[in-house]
């Protein structure tokens, strides 16, 4: 695994079953995983968006204190979410993450992942690189859109 892996999976870890919200000190947190603040900032700032279902606030100073909040709603609630907050356009790489966490959190399944992964990657989209990403991004909202 890479140290984003890692990383990441630690800070999920820290939610566990019953919490809703975490709070990390960065420094602390690089420290723990022998790397620079800025590899905690990436992390953060990839893997912790409100469009993969987290909200953020991070305040300076003092190691850099974090609050990520999760978004724990019924499914629905968490699909449309995520729909709210997909940018215009989105990445294949963007698309990997939230199918992920998608099946983590048990929204879609193992065959559904698998439909909107094909739907959506590059293979399909034989498009110019200006557009691509935009209708990828349409692609999913409609496709999350139509899950039961």
């Amino acid at each position: 695994m890479r140290v984003s892996d890692l990383i990441e999976e630690f800070i999920k870890d820290l939610f566990g079953e019953a919490n809703e919200s975490i709070e990390i000190q960065r420094n602390e947190l690089a420290e723990h995983f022998n790397c620079v603040p800025s590899q905690i900032n990436y992390v953060i700032s990839t893997r912790f968006k409100p469009s993969q279902g987290y909200y953020v606030e991070s305040r300076r100073g003092g190691g850099g204190h974090i609050t990520i909040r999760k978004v724990n709603n019924t499914k629905e609630d968490y699909i449309m979410h995520i729909i709210n907050n997909i940018d215009r356009e989105l990445t294949s790489n963007e698309v990997d993450i939230l199918i992920s966490d998608f099946l983590s959190y048990n929204i879609i399944n193992h065959k559904e992942a698998k439909l909107l992964k094909v739907a959506t990657s590059d293979n399909v989209l034989q498009l110019p690189k200006d557009i691509k990403d935009v209708v990828r991004a349409r692609i999913l909202k409609n496709m999350l859109l139509n899950l039961e």
